[in-house]
């Protein structure tokens, strides 16, 4: 073997050693796309800071931030769906470690991948869910939400409840 094929091995080998692994294959965003039945329910997504991050309509694709830029600080959302007259859905996505990070440093980028680089850049992380597929039901009656319109005749009206009457309109 060559000076300058060693040489490149040893180039080639302090680089990747400089680096992790989940850094080099896995990105510190990731896309979500958020889907609604029916659809054009707003969303809003904030972070475990309550910091408002997106507000839009569905359907719709996010970018998101996968690390919060601290030591193994992966992040939380909380994902809100929500559409006049039908039930709101809450949902948190979070982080877990990826396989490149968990695997791949073993193989790749030794401790310094997985002590250093990949738990600072978010790239070790994955968010899930990976998607959200929203149903929001069926529409919500007046009665489902604790408002009903009952019609009595007046001889049914109790004594004490005929005091209380408010005239609202003329027949």
């Amino acid at each position: 073997m060559s000076f300058k094929t060693l040489a490149a091995l040893v180039g080639t080998f302090a680089a990747l050693s400089l680096t992790g692994c989940a850094s080099i294959l896995g990105d510190s965003d990731q896309s979500m796309t958020i889907s609604s039945s029916p659809s054009n329910a707003a969303v809003v997504i904030t972070d475990e800071t309550a910091k408002q991050i997106f507000a839009g309509t569905t359907p719709t694709t996010v970018t998101l931030k996968k690390s919060d830029g601290s030591y193994f600080g992966g992040k939380t959302y909380h994902v809100e769906i929500d559409k006049p007259g039908y039930k709101s859905r809450q949902m948190e996505l979070t982080t877990s470690p990826n396989g490149w990070y968990i695997g791949g440093n073993i193989l790749f980028g030794g401790l310094i991948g997985w002590l250093i680089v990949d738990p600072l850049n978010g790239g070790m992380y994955t968010l899930s869910p990976d998607e959200i597929n929203a149903d929001l039901g069926d529409a919500v009656s007046m009665e489902d939400e604790g408002q009903a319109l009952n019609l009595v005749m007046m001889e049914d009206v109790t004594a004490d409840m005929k005091d209380k009457l408010v005239k609202v309109g003329q027949i």
